[in-house]
Parts: C-alpha cells; structure tokens; sequence
C-alpha cells in the first residue's frame, strides 16, 4: 500500500473545499479535485484515493503538488500545460470569401447545389474545410422550403372571415371545418415487416397490392374538437350532398351551420348551391385560394395519416373503412380541440413581406 502524503489543510480551505462539493455552479473536475485534497489531509492511502476516485497516480499527485504550491486558487486552473498550436493552418480569407461568394450566388457544372466535396475541388481546399466554413456562417445548400403564396385577391377578406369563426365564432351556431382526401388506398404489404428489437428500427417493404381507394369525407366540430366522417368511393357534388344532409340530421335545428371549406369545384356546384338554398342555416366559407392551410381540419386528415394509414396494413377497401372510422370513434370519444392562435394581422403582415422580397428578387 502507498504511503500517504501530507497534506495540510487550513480549516478556511477546507470550509471552501467542502463548499465547492455542495454547490451546482462548481465543474466536476473541480469538484474531483477538492475530493482528493480532503481524502489526502484526512490521511487517506494514496492506493485508496485512486481506487475511490478513478484517477490514476499522475493525476492525483499533480493536483496534491498544485495544491501545495499555489493554494486554493491552484485547484480552480483547469490548463495544465500551455494549448498546442493547430496542427492545420488557417485557410486564407481569399479561399474563405470564394467558398461564401460560390455557395451564395454560384451553382456547379450540371448540378443544382454544391455539395461539400463539389465545392471543396471547385475551390481546392479539403471537404471538412467546407464543412467548417458553412458551419460558422449558418449556410446549408443541401436544404430548401417550400412555399406558397396566394394570389386571390379577395385574401384578405376571406382570411379575415375564416380566422374570425375561429377566434370568435358566432352566437347559437356550430362552426365546422369540412374537407375531403380522396385516393386514400387500401395497401397489403406482401412480405411482412420485421418487428422492432432494441437498437433496431422496424421494417415495412416497398412491395405492395393495391386493392383499391375510397375518400373520407370529414367535419371537424372547430371548437368540440370532435369529427363527423364518412368513408365514400368517389368524390363527386353527388357525394358532397350527401355529407351534407347527413351533417343535417345530426346537428341541431335550431343551430346555424358554417362550413369552412376550399375553392374545390365540388363545394360550387349548382347542385349544392340549391340546396343550400332550400336550407338557409347552413352557410359555407370559402379559404383563400392556394391556402387550404387555413382550414383547420387539414390538422385532421394529417393525423390521422401519420397515426392510422401510412403503416396500416389493409387486405380491402373494407378493412380500410373500418379502420378510419375505428379511429374517428376513438378520436371523439377523447376528443381534443386544435387550437387557433395566429391573428389575420399577423398573417396578412407575413403574406406582404413575402410578397415584398419575392418582388426584389425580379
């Protein structure tokens, strides 16, 4: 067994070492460091300390000498030697300016984007020199957005209209949002997927039969949070009547109905215009064009996708109906309400400076 080194401690250090143990603010290294020096002016074996600790002899005697020499200050330098020099110079500000000026307003021979290794030959520097260099200027040609701007120039009014039945709907009224996704298919994967194990994913096979398609209609109560759906197979004004009429029977009659819905053909037909004629309660609200994400139950139709149909494994249309409205009885029997926050201000000051930098750039 080693032989233990003395240590004195001043009970001020020692008050300030066990301090340091207690508190959030100190780094572990430091705090290991104040360990050791207590073990060791408690008399401690060196052979002790360093099983106690984990830390090998170098370590232990470095900090009981730092200690020694230079105090309590001593245990608070974490550098122990000077920093080395980097072994890579730096790039010249030449070589950096071409990397930024190539990746902001140049393109590659036969291509759309650079990548690191394209650009890093065009330049003649290394790949992980790229890397570095749109790193620390926040620059990722492999990645774009999308997006769309409407061009109705009715936008803002009819912004203004949906946004408002969501924000403050009107009194004795039910407001809900109707759409439809048609060509939901009923897939059979042939060869079964591989279950989840730990440290590997599932698996589910690119192969599959199609055994046909149906569309969901569906009408979600904005403020209950509810969803009133009906499997159909095709899409027509002859199906969007008789959604309709069966949000008539099941809504009640002395309520007026409002109904936010897209600029789909279907939703003005002169056969829906007439019958909503011979029934006034019920009123429809039309989205800007080119902007069905104001309606609400588009949140809807993208749940139920990610959580129900895209891993389903259905073997007919069936099957594929009896899933969806499974789910919609589970959906209302906890029904969960999406919640609308953004204000058509807001919106509108987005979609103008849009509109603003999308005009500079022609």
């Amino acid at each position: 067994m080693r032989t233990p080194m003395k240590l004195t401690v001043s009970e001020e250090d020692r008050a300030t070492l066990e301090r340091w143990l207690k508190s959030r603010a100190v780094t572990g290294k430091q705090k290991l460091r104040a360990k050791l020096v207590l073990l060791t002016a408690d008399g401690a074996p060196s052979q002790e300390i360093l099983d106690t600790l984990r830390i090998s002899a170098p370590t232990l005697n470095l900090w009981r000498r730092r200690y020694r020499d230079c105090g309590i200050e001593g245990l608070k330098q974490g550098k122990t030697r000077p920093p080395r020099p980097p072994r890579v110079p730096p790039l010249p500000v030449e070589k950096v300016q071409a990397v930024l000026t190539l990746t902001l307003t140049g393109k590659p021979a036969a291509a759309t984007h650079w990548s690191c290794r394209t650009l890093a030959q065009q330049v003649g520097i290394s790949r992980m020199a790229v890397h570095r260099i749109w790193r620390e200027h926040r620059l990722k040609p492999h990645r774009v957005k999308g997006f769309k701007v409407s061009n109705d120039p009715q936008f803002e009014a009819k912004s203004r209209d949906v946004i408002g039945l969501y924000l403050d709907p009107p009194e004795k009224a039910i407001v809900f949002s109707v759409d439809e996704t048609s060509q939901i298919q009923a897939l059979d994967r042939t060869p079964p997927g591989l279950p989840m194990k730990p440290g590997k994913n599932g698996t589910m096979t690119h192969d599959y039969k199609r055994h046909g398609t149906t569309t969901l209609f569906a009408a979600l109560d904005v403020h209950a949070g509810t969803v009133m759906g009906e499997c159909l197979p095709k899409h027509r004004n002859d199906e969007f009547l008789k959604f309709l009429k069966r949000l008539d029977r099941h809504t009640d009659k002395t309520l007026a109905v409002h109904l936010i819905v897209d600029n789909y053909a279907t939703h003005k037909h002169p056969n829906v215009k007439t019958w909503l004629a011979k029934h006034p309660r019920f009123h429809l609200h039309f989205t800007p064009t080119s902007a069905s994400w104001l309606n609400l139950v588009e949140c809807f139709f993208r749940d139920i996708t990610e959580e129900r149909i895209r891993r389903g494994v259905f073997h007919s249309v069936a099957d594929l109906e009896q899933a969806i409205m499974e789910y919609l009885d589970h959906r209302n029997a906890h029904p969960k309400p999406y919640h609308w926050t953004a204000t058509p201000d807001a919106i509108l000051n987005k979609v103008a400076k849009a509109k603003d930098t999308l005009g500079t750039l022609h």
